[in-house]
């Protein structure tokens, strides 16, 4: 075998020199490679530079970067300032280490191209694999800091410490291109999925902050709980905000709307708080009004707040003009209406639910209505064979109503004093239609009257009263 041979590959000769002379005091000087190699064809070029094809065992260097190249072989272009390497290639310096098949060093923009089973070891410790990966070296002056593009849908995990220096689990990020600037800073677009411990997030594109702990998804973005009791977030752009490397809040803009096995949350603007990776609190607000919707009741307000500690609901805030329908006992009559509460303030209290529990839904206790406060309720009528319910209204400044198993157990009035009061009301079973004695019966047809009818008197209703006693 040949003797390991050592050189010095300079891109230019005369042409270098000639650059050297044009470039301002203080520029950066441009790194030049000491390569060894087993063999070497060369040829030299019109310009005065040569094309060189080097094998066996490439070793290149740049002392001044610090950084080492080798690979399998390696081809040298002068004009171009191009080098080339070929198979196994590994590349090192105190900011990044990087692996491919293929590598492309741009003396002249120190710039890398590295291309097929890229695996790269940024400056903050996180890593970046895929098919491609362009890096744009730092610069004094020109570039401060450094810049990568990788496309072919690339993976990038992310990797933390708190406040301890303890390394918290990774966060993935994979999309069609992603845009590295700096130690801190990423960018993605192309059916973005990003994978943390405590959720899922999907969108069209990505920008991620490090420094301020901010991670926007945009165009259809999506996120899914996947720790706790599932729930998921929807809008035009959804933020999630991170302090300590800690998520805090994720926040759905426009047309926000989130699902969990309990509610189902709808407005312009969602904001849920996070702690130990689990939802603590939603607060929903906007233009359009907040609506919470659970399988017995819908509560809209101009501002919904939720109070989940450990991801359980148990209080529901509605604020200024607040109403809440449900629906009505109908085992004893029949009618497509919803009994209905409203007032300036609405307050829901849930069932407690075990912390073990995973699978039983939050089941609603007590609602009251403050200020200016109404109730419509149907009731079975005294006639049960009249399929028709008995109507209840009272109002007052607050009215209380119990439930038991999702039904309405009792409704309480405090201060029902005029105008405020109430009013029972029976359906009018005189105007039932008859019965016929026998199935298939045919109804006698009604014969014209021979004279003028007389007005039939309103229908008797009872003196309005109330069921239950003002506190």
């Amino acid at each position: 075998m040949r003797a390991l041979v050592l050189v010095m590959l300079v891109v230019t000769t005369d042409v270098t020199i000639a650059h050297a002379q044009m470039v301002a005091p203080g520029a950066v000087k441009k790194c030049a490679l000491e390569v060894q190699y087993e063999r070497i064809n060369s040829i030299q070029l019109p310009s005065g530079t040569r094309n060189s094809y080097l094998g066996g065992n490439i070793v290149a260097t740049c002392a001044s970067q610090r950084m080492v190249l080798k690979s399998d072989s390696l081809e040298q272009y002068g004009d171009e300032g191009r080098f080339f390497f070929i198979g196994h290639v590994d590349y090192k310096e105190p900011r990044v280490k990087m692996k491919s098949d293929f590598l492309t060093f741009f003396q002249r923009e120190d710039r890398l191209l590295a291309f097929l089973n890229v695996d790269a070891v940024l400056p903050n410790g996180s890593t970046l694999k895929g098919s491609s990966l362009e890096y744009f070296k730092p610069i004094p002056k020109v570039r401060p800091k450094q810049k990568g593009i990788a496309v072919g849908r690339p993976t990038l995990t992310i990797i933390d410490k708190d406040a301890q220096g303890k390394p918290q689990p990774p966060v993935t990020v994979t999309g069609n291109t992603i845009w590295l600037d700096g130690d801190s800073v990423v960018a993605s677009a192309g059916e973005v999925v990003v994978v943390r411990p405590e959720l899922t997030a999907t969108g069209d594109s990505l920008y991620l902050d490090g420094g301020s702990g901010l991670l926007r998804m945009m165009r259809k973005p999506r996120i899914a709980g996947t720790k706790g009791r599932k729930f998921t977030l929807v809008g035009e752009t959804i933020d999630l905000l991170s302090r300590r490397k800690k998520l805090e809040r994720v926040l759905a803009k426009n047309a926000g709307e989130a699902v969990s096995e309990d509610l189902t949350l709808k407005s312009d603007s969602i904001d849920l708080r996070v702690t130990d990776d689990l939802l603590q609190r939603a607060v929903v607000w906007g233009k359009s009004r907040a609506r919470a919707s659970s399988p017995s009741q819908t509560i809209i307000a101009d501002s919904i707040d939720v109070l989940m500690p450990g991801q359980r609901v148990r209080e529901m805030h509605a604020l200024r003009t607040a109403s809440a329908e449900g629906t009505p006992d109908t085992t004893k009559f029949k009618t497509a209406e919803k009994d209905r509460l409203t007032g300036d303030t609405i307050v829901a209290y849930f069932d407690s639910i075990p912390a073990s529990d995973t699978v039983t839904k939050a089941r609603i206790r007590e609602l009251v209505a403050i200020s200016k406060a109404t109730s419509y309720q149907h009731l079975p009528p005294q006639d049960t064979t009249f399929r028709r319910p008995a109507i209840n209204y009272v109002c007052g400044q607050r009215i209380t109503v119990t439930f038991d198993s999702a039904k309405v157990r009792l409704v309480k009035v405090l201060d029902s004093k005029p105008p405020c009061g109430g009013v029972y009301v029976e359906p009018d079973t005189s105007r039932a239609p008859q019965a016929t004695g026998r199935p298939g019966a045919s109804t006698p047809r009604p014969q014209p009257p021979t004279s003028a009818p007389r007005p039939s008197p309103a229908p008797v209703t009872p003196l309005p009263a109330v069921p239950a006693k003002p506190e």
